[in-house]
């Protein structure tokens, strides 16, 4: 395994999260990138390198249902329809995921996208397997269900028309305001008690979005989101997550204001992640885009994590430890207060579920 090294220096690229496609930690090679003097002239003509374009290779899975035991999160199975995320979130937890399919969690991970184009055939067949039995089903939990992508292959779209069809209780995470298109499904599941939507809000400052997420989906538009969801009787709740101290960290108790303004039955939050290969690169993104606050806000997360980067600890790797977590926590949870908001989880319902019609011998997963 290749020791994770520093982000190399880049200039930030308009529209993507990280500008570097950093080596992965099974690399057994290294590359570095030289000026050898035969630099194209239509590179010296403009000075600017072309932007790169989002490339999607096609996957066939074998099966769609991912099993979840970890002791802090609250759901046991998670559909995720694309690997790897054109929202291109400098923080996000899972691009250490990409170093699986050899490729950088760097510029790699939100450009190089794989999609499970027979999502919805493997999920027909697990769940009409013999002795499935129905648990909620987490949509997008890894990588964001409706990304741009979706638009065009609409994976997430025939997830949900299983889903549906079939009563099956599930809940769906996103940052992207195109969980709106689908209201026709989710709208009358939630109604059976059978979906909840977690809309991600970061902040309220659109511009600190721009170079945090760059293809997210805009705060307002997010918020927007909520109030849809909730108008049209969806269960909705706002995860305030990550919160990075002194870069969004200051915007707590308006996050969660905003968020209650719009419709949210209830808030949720965990505290910056770093782990494997996040960690060098959310460091280059704090030297890049606030210099001057980069030290301060590392040594308030290692605070937070036992002196490290990142614990993995399931009893504190969402929150965190220490006076700093204990702070965070108590305002979070006064804000809610203030806002009327309940801490109550919402537990859907399966009785309804019925297999998907079809011939049981054909339900099967290879």
């Amino acid at each position: 395994m290749a020791t994770i090294r520093p982000a190399p220096p880049a200039d930030p690229i308009k529209g993507r999260g990280i500008a570097v496609r950093i080596a992965h930690r099974y690399e057994r090679d290294e590359r570095e990138t030289v000026d050898d003097g035969w630099e194209s002239p239509a590179a010296e003509d403009d000075g600017e390198r072309p932007p790169p374009v989002t490339q999607v290779s096609e996957e066939h899975v074998k099966t769609l249902l991912s099993a979840n035991d970890s002791p802090d999160i609250p759901f046991s199975l998670s559909i995720n329809p694309y690997r790897g995320c054109e929202h291109g979130c400098s923080y996000c937890y899972a691009r250490p995921t990409h170093s699986y399919l050899n490729l950088s969690p760097g510029l790699d991970f939100e450009t190089r996208l794989v999609a499970k184009v027979n999502a919805a055939e493997r999920l027909r067949a697990e769940l009409g397997r013999p002795g499935y039995r129905p648990s909620a089903i987490n949509i997008g939990s890894v990588t964001d269900a409706y990304q741009p992508v979706e638009r065009r292959l609409r994976l997430t779209r025939a997830v949900l028309e299983v889903l549906t069809a079939c009563e099956h209780p599930f809940s769906i995470v996103t940052k992207s305001a195109g969980v709106e298109r689908d209201l026709d499904l989710i709208a009358p599941a939630a109604r059976r008690g059978q979906a909840m939507v977690f809309i991600s809000v970061t902040t309220l400052d659109a511009g600190l979005s721009r170079r945090l997420e760059p293809r997210a989906a805009s705060p307002q538009r997010r918020l927007q989101a909520v109030q849809r969801l909730a108008e049209a009787g969806v269960p909705v709740g706002v995860n305030v997550a990550p919160i990075i101290p002194f870069v969004n960290e200051p915007e707590i108790e308006r996050l969660v204001e905003a968020a209650a303004r719009a419709g949210a039955k209830s808030i949720h939050y965990t505290v910056l992640r770093l782990p494997w290969e996040v960690a060098p690169l959310f460091r280059q993104w704090l030297e890049q885009h606030v210099p001057e606050r980069a030290a301060r806000v590392m040594a308030r997360v290692q605070e937070m994590r036992g002196g490290k980067d990142y614990d993995a600890d399931f009893a504190t790797r969402m929150k965190g430890d220490g006076p700093w977590a204990d702070l965070i926590r108590q305002r979070v949870r006064k804000a809610e207060a203030r806002q009327g908001l309940v801490r109550e989880r919402v537990v859907l319902d399966t009785s309804r579920f019925r297999p998907p019609p079809g011939d049981p011998a054909q339900q099967t997963l290879f």
